[in-house]
């Protein structure tokens, strides 16, 4: 079992190189960031929304648009995270092998 400098597993330790890339490539997919990002803002500004004063909503010409933009952001959030989801990373192709399964000439 391979070990950290600080003595415990490594959580890829046993993981070949392909499994490992695959690993990172899910792990660093784009659409993961974004609806992270997006969730988490969301989750900030519709608390915001839910404790507008009244002059916070006058200014806005009587929208919540705190709680309306946050409502939006948790949504399109939500969206990025269930299309990460529903649709993962593949996996790369294993070295010597192109992505249609036919061995690489050289």
């Amino acid at each position: 079992m391979t070990e950290e400098p600080h003595g415990g597993p490594r959580p890829d330790a046993g993981a070949t190189g392909a499994e490992a890339t695959a690993r990172a490539a899910r792990l660093f997919d784009i659409r993961r960031l974004i609806g992270g990002l997006f969730v988490l803002y969301g989750v900030i500004v519709t608390v915001a929304g839910l404790f507008a004063s009244p002059a916070d909503i006058d200014k806005a010409q009587g929208i919540n648009i705190n709680l309306w933009a946050g409502l939006g952001m948790l949504a399109l959030g939500l969206l990025f995270l269930l299309w990460f989801a529903l649709n993962p990373t593949p996996p790369p192709p294993p070295e010597g092998i192109d992505e249609e399964g036919r061995p690489l000439e050289h």
